[in-house]
């Protein structure tokens, strides 16, 4: 393990195990070294103290940036401001740690001189002498310790260490306030119960802010500091926790912060907790909103992928848990709760199949909603199955490979056709079965001897088609021969400047420059892909050619305020580059409009589609593309509006062979469109823009050039 990686680690050891007021502080020692000896070495200390942020608590906020959907800590912590905590906090830290504290210069001379005294009747360490400017500088230099021998010599029982700590008190005091100097205290202080600071502190065994702290709670936590772990009244018992409240309660009086009734009052009540354990990354989201553990899941994969936030993925996990950030997601609470409705309504949790769906914001590439059936948790299953608790990516991010999406590859050969110059109106005669050009291994679908000969699903598709008809109807031998004309490799070069990887050695190995020619099954979707890939193809389309990389975060804030930038560019903002022309783009979607029955501008879509549901739910302008595999293995649904794009899918992640069956065929249509339907109720009916003429039709004067005839 990393030397950075162990530092925090000793530095929670030292914090839990030591006594924070110093009571194994060698004070003979230091008396016996002598006056001027005492004098001179402290001369020699260092001067300054080198503050370091401490670890602060990232907050995960739903795109609303205020519904909390997770937090990320090392060390539970957030500074709150001194005008933001009760004044009996501060009182009562001064009380039960330094009553001298607004006497002294950083040392009290006088508790140095009776510590020495009792300690030496005692014959032991019985007292201690470290003021409360000198217990924050050992914080200090525990907290800004990068190896675990430095953690252990910030808090080290050495004269040297006591020295070093003295210098540093008396120079700090010279340049902060007392009221500064007891803001970073609290701040920094750990009050036992994994509360680091106050505001943790207030929040875990009260439920409430520093400044809602009454008279016991502080005394209470005040109490805490010099022991947290023997005081904890979370432990169980409570004896020790009250006997340690009421002595502070005591040291309030004689400094006459408070009165003897609201001592004697304060005394007489019993402790009362209002325990909350804040949530810790992804796995502890709360309750009613488990479905968003999936975002989140993708949300921690695409931040250790960021070099904005470290140089390796676990120097940036490491800076997400101690970092302080405030992390706006890009998820929207009403699209996710609308999509989660619409997903369980087709296929229930304790179903076999993964139903889910991706919904991404156009021009932005902000995932709005990542929905599936299926509970986020590390509970274990009854059976070896994926249902219904998984923490697997099963929409996208980590080692999710993904599911063959059928018949939706064919946007990447049209894609392919028309950015090398065919117009839609390339007219092609599609027969039942094609022989094809490529080489295949033995198998139903080869003839010939070696020859893929793939099929239509149904004879009504026999005939001359374009690529409205072919798209709309999803004619494969069309597509077939349109991606022998342009090139397989075309194909496949185009999947992946819109964003597609390929993640087995299979595909990658048919994806490579020397075998790409020859995939020609491409086109239907044997590959594996996710469904935030391929929601994004399709967003790609609706913003008109322009991709952008799928985001999960809608703003990164630094713990001051400023907005995280890496070389000049907002973190999180959007990612995008133009990847086909605006025509291309257009004409695609022109034909997809043939799909979901809204019918296109340009051409015929030749009387039927596959998807007419989608735009008979949806009633407003909406393209897309279905996709079933082989046997119904399974069944997708990727479109968009102007506005939205999405992708929905049904599938078994235990068992890529095992059939979703026909009857499933339809459900992710409508899930895709009851989703968008909900989500842009109220909002303007948008119409896609019609490819120009040239794109769209060849004219008298080339269009033989590629019609092969009857």
């Amino acid at each position: 393990m990393a030397a950075g990686k162990i530092a925090p680690l000793v530095r929670a050891g030292l914090i839990a195990g030591l006594v924070i007021a110093g009571l194994g502080y060698p004070l003979a020692a230091l008396a016996g070294i002598g006056v001027k000896a005492g004098a001179k070495a402290l001369a020699s200390m260092p001067e300054e103290l080198i503050e370091v942020p401490t670890a602060q608590t990232s907050y995960v906020y739903a795109s609303d940036g205020k519904t909390l959907l997770t937090t990320f800590y090392e060390e539970y912590r957030k500074p709150v401001s001194i005008e933001d905590m009760s004044p009996y906090i501060t009182e009562a830290i001064v009380a039960s740690e330094d009553a001298r504290f607004y006497e002294h210069h950083g040392v009290d001379v006088k508790g140095v001189a009776r510590a020495f005294v009792a300690n030496r009747q005692a014959g032991g360490v019985s007292q201690g002498a470290s003021t409360l400017t000198m217990q924050y500088v050992r914080m200090a230099l525990r907290d800004s310790a990068k190896t675990p021998q430095q953690a252990l010599e910030a808090t080290e029982q050495t004269t040297q260490r006591k020295l070093r700590e003295m210098r540093l008190a008396i120079e700090l005091e010279k340049k902060l306030s007392k009221q500064e100097i007891l803001e970073r205290y609290l701040n920094s202080a750990y009050f036992g119960h994994m509360a680091y600071g106050i505001y943790a502190a207030s929040q875990i065994f009260f439920s409430e802010t520093p400044q809602q702290l009454d008279l016991t709670e502080a005394a209470l936590l005040a109490g805490l500091v010099k022991a947290p772990s023997a005081y904890d009244p979370a432990a169980g018992d409570q004896k020790a926790a009250t006997e340690r409240r009421n002595y502070v309660i005591d040291q309030m009086l004689k400094m006459r912060t408070i009165t003897p009734a609201e001592a004697a009052d304060a005394k007489a009540t019993r402790i009362q907790l209002r325990l909350s354990t804040p949530p810790n990354d992804c796995i502890s989201i709360p309750p009613k909103y488990n479905d968003w553990g999936f975002f989140c899941d993708y949300l921690k994969s695409w931040w250790e992928e960021q070099p904005a936030f470290g140089r390796t993925p676990d120097e940036r996990l490491e800076n997400l848990r101690r970092g302080g950030y405030r992390i706006v997601a890009s998820i929207d609470p009403h699209i996710q709760l609308s999509a989660m409705k619409h997903v369980l309504d087709k296929e229930k949790k304790r179903s076999r199949y993964a139903h889910g769906q991706v919904i991404i914001e156009p021009n932005t590439g902000r995932i709005l909603s990542m929905a599936v059936n299926r509970t986020y948790s590390l509970e274990p299953n009854s059976t070896d199955r994926n249902y219904p608790n998984t923490v697997n990516p099963l929409l996208g991010g980590g080692t999710m490979a993904g599911y063959q999406a059928g018949s939706t590859f064919k946007i990447f050969t049209m894609l392919a056709a028309l950015d090398s110059g065919m117009p839609l109106d390339t007219q092609i005669y599609a027969p039942e079965r094609y022989v094809s050009e490529y080489i295949t291994a033995p198998g139903p679908a080869t003839c010939e001897e070696h020859f893929w000969c793939p099929k239509n699903s149904s004879k009504s598709m026999t005939g001359r088609q374009t690529m409205w008809s072919g798209f709309g109807k999803s004619v494969n031998t069309y597509w077939v021969q349109l991606e022998e004309k342009v090139g397989a490799d075309r194909a496949v070069a185009m999947a992946e400047r819109l964003g597609l990887t390929w993640r087995t050695s299979v595909d990658r190995q048919l994806a490579s420059p020397e075998r790409a020619a020859q995939w020609g099954a491409f086109t239907l979707g044997v590959t594996d892909v996710t469904p935030i890939e391929m929601a994004n193809v399709f967003a790609t389309l609706a913003a008109e050619g322009t991709y952008c990389e799928p985001l999960p975060v809608q703003a990164i804030l630094n713990p001051d305020g400023s907005r995280v930038k890496y070389r000049g560019q907002l973190a999180a903002g959007p990612r995008c580059h133009r990847v086909i022309s605006v025509d291309v783009a257009r004409a695609a979607t022109d034909a997809a409009r043939c799909v979901t029955g809204y019918g296109s501008a340009r051409g015929s879509c030749d009387g039927w589609s596959t998807s007419p549901m989608v735009y008979g739910t949806l009633r407003r302008p909406v393209a897309g593309k279905s996709g079933t595999t082989d046997n119904n293995r399974t069944a997708w649904f990727c479109g968009f509006t102007p506005q939205l794009a999405g992708a929905a899918f049904v599938a078994d992640p235990d068992d890529p062979n095992d059939y979703v069956g026909s009857g499933r065929s339809t459900i992710s249509k409508y899930t895709f469109a009851e989703t968008l339907r909900d989500a842009l109720k109220g909002r303007p009916k948008l119409k896609f823009t019609p490819p120009s003429k040239r794109i769209a039709w060849y004219g008298d004067r080339v269009d033989a050039e590629w019609d092969t005839g009857d």
